[in-house]
């Protein structure tokens, strides 16, 4: 009896999964269009799913061991069953498969029962708490009724009783994973998880490789929205990305905004925007809330505003101005979600349709439209810094091996230390370089994180200009977000070039024999990978390897490299200002003094000046170039 009612129920439960799957699709389609390679995508999601998603899964061992058993389990499984019970093809060896498959499944849910027993805080409860039994039902389900077909028990077994009861286990975790993926439920992640790696909207991303520049505004069309005031005006593929949570809290975990007691949660904020994806409220949410907020308050739909100007919306504004942009949510999500990309999208809606930027956030933008530099310095003095050490200029010279990008540092008593050791460096390796002088701008990259993409547009366009007067073979800077923003996002406004930060450079002139260091002499010494240096381009060894070159040994943080804290410098965190329980730059100095370091070794003003503003007794902060310039062994090399 039951053989015979199960097609009917596999294919039945397909169908209604199908129809949900439509739906789904439907949902996804509000938003912008988005040119995807559909066919090239579906065809690379295997890879992406088995590889460089499992990469980031992977850095939980017991997670990864368990999505493994269930995933894996799951996926072999649904295919033998339309083949052994759908289409009831004969065959032991496929039935002895399905034991397999199943019997994956369940151990794999043994591992999340375990793990939900006592889940830790960043997981959400709710409909997830009943994910282990939804496992169990499916897999023990259709072990059991698959043992028949193995010849290990004869055909007819158990009776009515024992073919209802079986039934009705079938039917639950056909339900539940079936019906589920698409219709929503724990399991829709799946369903969307894969969607959303085969038409990523950074597909850059797999095979290895790193994609993290903000994608550019078109100011120039007509209608085009200027970033995100709705679910609807994000891209289709945003919208799926955003639909493919799995609700596991990394981000969370990793989150400096959220730590500190801002208002920012970048998993809630995420399922916000699944919720104004299909409308509704965030009642239904069980997850850690913005700190300081209370769930249930929220609201929206795919065509209302995510943050009304009058009554509620699906965020309060200053969510989104307590990001910092550092990107360990995006680095830490398993399933490779893009959070910064949705909260700079929503900003440039406040920013340049409402002129809504918090605190000193419209002084900045106003300094930098006036003077081309957020502080509202004279733009003619810019080399001030340097008036004793006769720079070669580029418009004197025309060209030069290195052009030494100053950036806003030149401006601040603090970093021009780093930069004129920069300079005592660069000397030392006999290094033919150069500066813009007066010439240069503001890099742009405090303005697009603001949401100003006009004010940025302009800058890049004014300084790709510039730069194309000129002959030089490499941009070395001191400045991260000078150093991310020329390397990966001029490129879209006409300006490639071979950017280095300097500690990468400086590092490859010591491999060369071009610098020589005497003893290290000092105390002990741990180092802070900034963001848009590590997270942003990948870069952790070449400072790590200039530190110890010169006789020092580094004492790690627990939280460095991939996963390093972020000082709350960037993203314009500083202008905008949000208030929390603690500071950020509080807690990664707390990170600091934990390995008992004398110095902390930085590689960013925004770092040195986030740092250096915690209240001392503190370890002492130098950027790595200060450090480096005193190991120098050629004293005839002076400022």
């Amino acid at each position: 009896m039951l053989n015979q009612i199960l097609p009917l129920l596999i294919f039945g439960a397909l169908l209604v999964a199908v129809i949900g799957a439509v739906k789904r699709v439907k949902l996804w389609r509000n938003g912008r269009p988005a040119k995807v390679p559909i066919l090239a995508g579906l065809a690379a999601m295997p890879r992406r799913y088995l590889v460089d998603l499992h990469h980031v899964v992977a850095r939980d061992k017991y997670i990864s061991n368990t999505h493994v058993a269930t995933g894996g389990g799951f996926v072999l499984a649904l295919l033998l069953i339309i083949l052994v019970h759908g289409l009831q093809l004969n065959s032991q060896f496929l039935a002895w498969a399905l034991l397999a498959a199943t019997g994956s499944m369940f151990v794999g849910a043994v591992f999340v029962a375990k793990r939900r027993v006592q889940p830790p805080s960043r997981l959400s409860k709710g409909p997830w708490m009943r994910l282990p039994k939804s496992l169990f039902a499916f897999s023990l389900g259709f072990f059991l009724v698959t043992l028949p077909a193995t010849g290990l028990i004869p055909v007819e077994w158990g009776g009515w009783l024992v073919a209802i009861l079986l039934g009705a286990v079938i039917l639950w975790g056909l339900s539940e994973m079936l019906l589920g993926m698409t219709w929503g439920g724990p399991m829709k992640h799946a369903f969307a998880g894969a969607l959303h790696l085969a038409f990523h909207r950074r597909a850059e991303r797999f095979n290895g490789g790193r994609s993290t520049g903000l994608k550019p505004l078109n100011l120039d069309k007509e209608h085009e929205p200027l970033g995100v005031n709705q679910p609807s005006e994000f891209t289709w593929n945003q919208l799926l990305g955003f639909d493919a949570c799995v609700q596991c809290g990394r981000c969370e975990s990793v989150c400096p905004a959220f730590a500190a007691g801002q208002p920012l949660n970048p998993k809630k904020l995420i399922q916000d925007m699944v919720v104004g994806l299909a409308g509704g409220t965030d009642a239904g949410y069980t997850g850690s809330a913005y700190p300081g907020k209370t769930v249930g308050e929220h609201q929206g739909g795919p065509f209302a505003s995510i943050i009304a100007q009058e009554g509620q919306g699906l965020l309060d504004a200053e969510t989104l101005w307590s990001c910092t942009t550092c990107r360990a949510c995006v680095e830490e999500c398993p399933m490779m979600i893009e959070h910064v990309d949705a909260i700079v999208d929503m900003r440039r809606h406040l920013t340049l349709e409402r002129g809504a930027t918090p605190n000193k956030g419209s002084e900045v933008i106003d300094n930098l439209i006036a003077t081309d530099n957020p502080n509202g310095f004279n733009p003619q003095s810019r080399m001030n810094w340097a008036a004793d050490l006769s720079l070669p200029v580029l418009s004197d010279v025309k060209r030069t091996d290195v052009l030494l990008w100053m950036g806003d540092g030149a401006f601040d008593m603090r970093n021009q230390r780093s930069l004129r050791a920069l300079v005592k460096i660069l000397r030392a390796a006999k290094v033919d370089f150069a500066v813009l002088g007066n010439e240069e701008r503001d890099s742009g990259d405090v303005a697009r994180r603001l949401g100003d993409e006009a004010t940025f547009q302009r800058l890049a366009k004014e300084n790709v200009t510039t730069l194309a007067q000129y002959s030089f073979r490499s941009i070395v800077t001191c400045d991260p977000h000078s150093f991310h923003v020329l390397k990966n996002e001029y490129g879209d406004f006409g300006g490639r070039y071979v950017v280095y930060h300097h500690t990468t450079y400086i590092n490859q002139l010591r491999q060369i024999g071009k610098l020589h260091f005497a003893p290290y002499k000092g105390g002990s010494v741990t180092y802070h990978d900034p963001c848009y240096l590590g997270r942003y381009n990948g870069e952790y060894e070449a400072p790590r390897d200039l530190l110890k070159a010169a006789g020092i040994t580094l004492v790690d943080m627990e939280r460095s490299g991939y996963r390093s804290r972020c000082c709350g410098g960037g993203g314009g965190a500083p202008i905008t200002d949000i208030p929390g329980k603690q500071r950020i730059p509080d807690m990664r100095m707390d990170d600091i003094r934990s390995t008992g370091a004398e110095r902390v070794a930085v590689g960013c003003p925004q770092c040195t000046a986030m740092l250096e503003g915690v209240v001392e007794p503190r370890p002492e902060v130098l950027d790595i170039a200060e450090i480096i310039a005193n190991q120098l062994v050629d004293e005839e090399v002076t400022l």
